[in-house]
């Protein structure tokens, strides 16, 4: 039973202390994972401007289209 509990008190002070272990810092990125990382982020941009421009697109033909049978004018 002394065992058990001496495991069990060991494997708790083992996960606190590991808790507070710091991480090594990452290493610095290279111009060239700096720039893809850009192109990427500006390619991510232009899609997300091209799906907003679709779907605004799309909402204004349906109401364009919906605008008579709701007795509104064009």
């Amino acid at each position: 039973m002394r065992a058990i509990l001496s495991a069990v008190a060991a494997m708790l002070i083992g996960g606190m202390v590991a808790s507070y272990a710091k991480l090594p810092p990452t290493p610095p990125k290279s111009d060239a994972e700096k720039a893809a990382e850009a192109d990427k982020a500006a390619a991510t941009k232009a899609k997300e401007g091209a799906d907003l421009t679709k779907a605004q697109d799309k909402a204004v033909a349906n109401y364009k289209k919906n605008a008579a049978s709701m007795d509104r004018k064009k």
